[in-house]
């Protein structure tokens, strides 16, 4: 059997200088990423600047952008094209009056697939993003790229393995998640680190999947954003990181074919019970009347 082989690479760094700026920094990441085989590369989530999201102000919505205006979109399809890779670009997406945390889903030839609206809106100190986000409207994605099938998720997408699964089903042979996630201002000594890395790695064990996750890196406002981006394999094992104040890419290369017929082996979707699922279904777990 013919090997479909596949390197990826999350992106990490500071994001807090001008959209110009950002969008130069992750073009950086991404040549560099190319440079070492990478052919999906992942830049962290709302990498034209700096997490808004902290408080709530209104001037920040004359950021967002459509999705034919956004900057970073744009330039992002440029660099694909030339290297021949697959991005998946987060930006703030206007749309008419509604606003989201969106990702366009870039493919190697720069040609648009389309986009991936947050469908999980947190809300909390230093993450206010119900102030600036609708829930998204898309539904979960898998998108058939020149280079496999993905699935985007958006930070706090990553927390809930319905969405991982919902991916799956649709058909992605890789999980990606772009985030924005550090330190809490209302607890400063709570550390989630951890639980962010072991969250998506459980979605890895039990979709026999890779994930791989981006996040930015330095101090914003005191809210000190904690990188550890990693790629984990379908055992959960992380095959690349990056440190806490690491700059740079975590990259690594998988068989999809192996990893297909890897999970067909294991049978979670096999034996899979969705006539059983109803209670997931609703909001306080009674089926529907």
């Amino acid at each position: 059997m013919s090997a479909r082989e596949l390197t990826v690479a999350a992106i990490q760094c500071p994001l807090g200088a001008s959209r110009e700026d950002n969008i130069a920094r992750v073009e950086k990441h991404v040549r560099a990423a190319a440079a070492q085989g990478a052919r999906v590369v992942l830049p962290p989530e709302l990498f034209e600047g700096p997490y808004f999201c902290r408080e709530e102000k209104s001037d920040w919505f004359a950021e967002a952008r459509s999705l034919e205006e956004d900057e970073a979109v744009a330039r992002m399809r440029e660099v694909a094209r030339e290297l021949g890779v697959v991005i998946p670009v987060s930006f703030f997406e206007r749309a008419g009056q509604a606003y989201y945390n969106t990702v366009a889903l870039v493919d190697a030839d720069g040609a648009l697939l389309g986009t991936y609206r947050k469908s999980h809106i947190p809300d909390g100190p230093g993450y206010e993003e119900k102030f600036y986000f609708r829930p998204g409207d898309t539904g979960f994605r898998a998108w058939r790229t020149r280079h496999g099938t993905v699935g985007v998720g958006i930070c706090w997408d990553q927390w809930f393995p319905e969405s991982a699964r919902a991916m799956m089903l649709l058909g992605a042979e890789l999980l990606f998640y772009p985030t924005a996630i550090g330190s809490e201002p209302h607890e400063p000594d709570l550390d989630t680190r951890d639980p962010w890395q072991r969250a998506m790695i459980g979605h890895a064990v039990s979709n026999v999947v890779p994930v791989i996750a981006a996040n930015r890196v330095g101090d914003e406002g005191g809210q000190v954003f904690y990188g550890s981006s990693f790629v984990a394999d379908a055992r959960g094992d992380k095959v690349a990181e990056l440190g806490r104040g690491d700059e740079g890419v975590a990259v690594a290369t998988f068989d999809l074919d192996v990893l297909a017929r890897t999970r067909a082996a294991w049978g979670f979707f096999r034996d899979r019970r969705p006539e059983l699922y109803d209670a997931i279904g609703t909001g306080d777990g009674h089926t529907k009347r």
